[in-house]
C-alpha cells in the first residue's frame, strides 16, 4: 500500500531570526501601502466635497435669483 503524500501539509524549517526579519519588512510595506491609500481616498473627499459645495451654491444663487425675480422685482416696479 502507498501512501498517498499530496494531502499532507508541507512542513519547513526556518531561522526565527530570518523569518521575523521577513515579517518586519512586511508590516512596514503594508503601512506604506496604507498610508498611500488613505491619502488617495483624502485627495478623493476633497474634490467631491468641492464639486458638492459648488452645487450647493449654485443651487442657493438660483433659488435667491428665483426669489427676487418673482417677488421683491415686481414690488418694487422693477
Amino acid at each position: 500500500m502507498t501512501e498517498d503524500r499530496s494531502d499532507r501539509v508541507p512542513s519547513v524549517v526556518t531561522d526565527p531570526e530570518d523569518f521575523q526579519a521577513v515579517l518586519d519588512k512586511l508590516n512596514q510595506i503594508d503601512e506604506k501601502i496604507e498610508f498611500v491609500n488613505s491619502e488617495v481616498a483624502q485627495r478623493i473627499g476633497k474634490k467631491v466635497g468641492r464639486d458638492i459645495g459648488i452645487l450647493y451654491g449654485a443651487v442657493i444663487g438660483i433659488i435667491m435669483f428665483l426669489l427676487y425675480v418673482l417677488f421683491l422685482a415686481p414690488m418694487l416696479g422693477i
